[in-house]
């Protein structure tokens, strides 16, 4: 039987889930600040905020999150996401938004799928807003091929997607931001509020610091003003969630170390396991959680598949 040794949990931090939009979402909510996103992109110079189709998915089904926008305009469908670390996995992700999406537009124009006629679609664009601590280069192209099976008889893959991830931290992508003020704003504010955190042990101190400075400075004032509390309960909701990822890492760490010196071999799986599914329950991918921990990404969908079959939903 496996010993159960108490913990106290108090002190670690727990997700919070109430604001489920993030920021970038809320700085890009105005259709003339997509516009001009869109515009800096793609080289274009649409001036009409209205041929703007908004089509955000209100829940990826599959991955339990959020893509954060999407839009048709001049025969594209456009994925955008924000991420603040880096996801090899993203085109496998952009695959399953963007069939949700391409489902969407054929239900929405009453598309016939069995017509003997070609029914054309719009152009699918994949763009990932990088923002994370980790040192990036400017562009980053993820394919979805890469992540195949290699096979000896060099069979092609029906299928690609291809994710083009930017880094939009402070002093990167400089022609981009100087194309979209928006962005560029957006990029000083992040970076203003990881100077403010080096200067205090108090985070909500140097978000709420952060946020005055960029106020006074006319940079997202507009959002910063009308969302002031919203806005610094989302900043400080990541770094929680950041701080809860790193514990559940590190109790993980020690549930393994402890199983190998006591020999507990199922204790360990357990102990696993159980990481496994709170971090699922945290939001989470499997890809996310097998990066996180270490563990096989068909043994954590296994474990996930299982609960599910069980009825359970699990235990934080």
């Amino acid at each position: 039987m496996r010993k159960n040794k108490k913990r106290n949990h108090q002190k670690h931090p727990v997700p919070n889930h109430k604001y489920k939009d993030r920021l970038f979402r809320l700085v890009f909510n105005n259709k003339r600040d997509l516009l001009d996103l869109y515009n800096a992109l793609n080289n274009t110079c649409y001036e009409n905020p209205n041929d703007l189709e908004v089509n955000t998915l209100e829940d990826a089904v599959y991955l339990s999150m959020k893509n954060d926008i999407s839009f048709l305009i001049g025969g594209t469908l456009n994925l955008y996401e924000h991420q603040s670390t880096y996801n090899p996995n993203m085109p496998l992700r952009g695959l399953i938004y963007l069939a949700r999406l391409y489902d969407g537009y054929v239900e929405t124009k009453n598309i016939n799928l069995y017509s003997s006629s070609l029914k054309k679609l719009p152009i699918p664009q994949y763009f990932v807003f990088y923002n994370g601590t980790k040192e990036q280069p400017d562009e980053t192209i993820l394919q979805l091929t890469d992540a195949f099976e290699s096979v000896s008889d060099n069979r092609q893959p029906c299928l690609q997607c291809t994710a083009v991830m930017l880094n939009i931290n402070y002093g990167h992508n400089l022609a981009l931001m100087e194309k979209c003020q928006r962005l560029k704003e957006y990029s000083i504010f992040i970076d203003t509020v990881r100077i403010q955190c080096k200067k205090t042990s108090d985070p909500r101190h140097a978000v709420t610091k952060a946020v005055d400075i960029c106020i006074e400075k006319g940079i997202l004032r507009d959002v910063l003003v009308k969302h002031k509390a919203e806005v610094i309960s989302m900043v400080l909701t990541s770094f929680n969630q950041k701080a809860y990822e790193e514990d559940l890492k590190n109790q993980y760490k020690e549930g393994v170390e402890e199983g190998i010196k006591e020999g507990l071999d199922l204790g360990r799986t357990q102990m696993a396991q159980e990481i496994a599914l709170r971090l699922f329950q945290s939001g989470n991918s499997p890809e996310q959680i097998a990066q996180l921990t270490g563990i096989d990404v068909e043994v954590v969908n296994q474990w996930i598949e299982k609960r599910d079959s069980s009825g359970c939903a699990g235990e934080a």
